[in-house]
């Protein structure tokens, strides 16, 4: 069959996808939490489990297991609502990655990792990195897009933190 109307044909149609990683400068927000770091990981590390730090968000759903596992969050403000998955994992190594598939919160291109590593016994620092470019659209300066991003992980982290004090 050939259609003239077709804008790609089985010939024509090549891999391709709307996920690419982010330009941009990366924000880090990192807290020493007095706690192990395989305690501090149960919490971090739990990619379904960060209601436990960011208290805007009313739920989270995780679809699949591991590596390539979904997570859906949504927001208690509105509609807003965020879909990830999860990259890379390594609980040896207490870290992990993901990046955004969809949200509607005018960010594109988000990557994320989560990292805790030991400074003591009973002591640990961590901590979340993110690369993330504004969404088409956002009226956001270049500057207020960072300090949003900032602002939201030391929030978070900060909240961390205090669950071990």
């Amino acid at each position: 069959m050939n259609d003239m109307n077709a804008i790609n044909t089985i010939e024509t149609l090549k891999p391709d996808t709307l996920i690419s990683n982010p330009r941009g400068t990366p924000v880090a927000a990192s807290v020493k939490v007095a706690a192990k770091t395989s305690e501090v990981w149960q919490v971090v590390g739990d990619f379904g489990g960060f209601t436990r730090f960011i208290p805007a968000l009313a739920s989270i759903e995780i679809i699949g297991d591991g590596v390539g596992s979904i997570r859906h969050k949504k927001f208690k403000e509105g509609s807003l609502e965020v879909v990830e998955q999860l990259n890379s994992r390594n609980d040896s190594a207490f870290s992990m990655t993901w990046t955004t598939l969809y949200n509607n919160l005018g960010v594109r291109n988000l990557w994320a990792s989560m990292t805790v590593v030991p400074t003591g016994d009973d002591s640990s620092i961590a901590t979340w990195t993110i690369i993330a470019e504004p969404a088409a659209g956002n009226p956001a300066s270049a500057d207020e897009f960072q300090a949003f991003l900032q602002s939201f992980a030391d929030d978070a982290m900060n909240n961390v933190q205090k669950l071990f004090t």
